[in-house]
């Protein structure tokens, strides 16, 4: 249950992390050069409480990330690495039993061209019958 509570508190954060950093203006970069300057009239306290809105958000994501692992339920957690490591025995095995050895690509050195000089020789298309 309070795993569950955690998951939703984490992907509610998440969205209002993303609103946060959409809102915020642009302290530097290229698309602060081409704009004009917004500190005016409490703006810059608004970019204020932003940043901290997003900073709070950020770090409340880390803690209910850590809660969440904590409280997971220990025996389907178990349960789950068991299945991981019969599908990773499975694949190994499957992987041995191929006969073919692996292949690895290997990438073609071009030849060295020929001088622009040197005209390609001619062979006749045709050959006579003996």
């Amino acid at each position: 249950m309070l795993y569950t509570i955690c998951i939703a508190l984490i992907l509610v954060a998440s969205v209002l992390v993303i609103l946060a950093v959409l809102v915020q203006n642009p302290k530097s970069g290229m698309a602060a050069n081409f704009g004009a300057s917004n500190q005016v009239m409490g703006v810059r306290e608004t970019t204020n409480f932003l940043e901290k809105f997003t900073w709070a958000m950020a770090i409340a994501i880390v803690l209910l990330s850590l809660v969440a692992t904590l409280a997971m339920d220990r025996s389907k957690v178990a349960e789950s690495n068991t299945e991981i490591a019969r599908d990773a025995k499975a694949l190994q095995e499957r992987v041995l039993e191929t006969e073919a050895p692996a292949v690895i690509p290997q990438a073609e050195i071009p030849a060295a061209e020929a001088p622009a000089t040197e005209a390609p020789s001619e062979t006749p298309a045709t050959q006579p019958a003996e």
